[in-house]
């Protein structure tokens, strides 16, 4: 069973090089792909001397192009290639802590998608101002009424694939290229009746490092719901 986690980065210098370390004690079939979007602080060329170094280690520097969308596009279809079983997205600042892992790579036995989620029994946030835990809330259910979804934590981006299910997305036919990616995702899971299965985590404040999230991204992210709520799943057909 191969593992290949996905990290899209744009200066995580601060906190990759710890990340990287305690994700590949998870499992010994678990592999690291970072993605980075030529960051200014250098993540590149550590990531760079890191797989020098580590064979498990992998990185794409990505010059012409830049987006949390395209880069988890770029990312999914690189880990197929690379041979996958089971595929890992998550954020590179420790906001997606390596500890829930294990739990959620277990209940890939029963399930086609596995979600950290914040908003099931036992989940929730910790480090962060009541304001964000609000606006998460509120997104969330926002986003559930539109795409008419069971799912608790839909902006939740710490997930884990079947093969099978990333496979069957048409990549070229995805149109987001900020944080709606995780949302034209989950509808396409949808779409190919993939049984979903939430399971609890803490999501902290990163450790080091600054946000690039701000109003206008959100603003964008919830007005293409709208968008993915009337346009075809890019899936293959059963």
């Amino acid at each position: 069973m191969k593992i290949i986690v996905t990290l899209p980065t744009y200066n995580e210098s601060g906190n990759l090089p710890s990340l990287v370390e305690t994700l590949l004690k998870v499992s010994r079939n678990l592999e690291v792909l970072v993605i980075d979007d030529n960051s200014p602080d250098g993540t590149w060329k550590m990531v760079r001397q890191m797989a020098g170094e580590n064979p498990r280690i992998h990185l794409i520097h990505r010059v012409d192009e830049r987006g949390r969308g395209s880069a988890g596009v770029r990312g999914f279809q690189a880990a197929l290639a690379m041979g996958a079983d089971l595929v890992v997205e998550m954020d590179a600042d420790w906001s997606h802590n390596p500890r829930f892992l294990r739990s959620m790579l277990a209940a890939t036995r029963r399930a086609d998608v596995v979600i950290g989620s914040r908003l099931v029994p036992g989940g929730g946030e910790t480090g962060r101002h009541g304001l964000r835990t609000l606006i998460t809330q509120l997104a969330n259910l926002y986003i559930r009424v539109i795409h008419g979804l069971a799912i608790r934590d839909c902006t939740s981006g710490y997930r884990v694939f079947r093969r099978w299910v990333l496979e069957r997305i048409e990549w070229d036919r995805i149109h987001s290229n900020g944080p709606a990616i995780v949302q034209e995702v989950l509808v396409s899971a949808r779409a190919l009746d993939a049984r979903i299965k939430e399971v609890p985590i803490l999501f902290e404040e990163r450790r080091a490092g600054h946000s690039t999230f701000n109003s206008k991204i959100l603003l964008a992210g919830l007005v293409a719901q709208w968008r993915l709520r009337f346009q075809p799943a890019p899936v293959m057909s059963l």
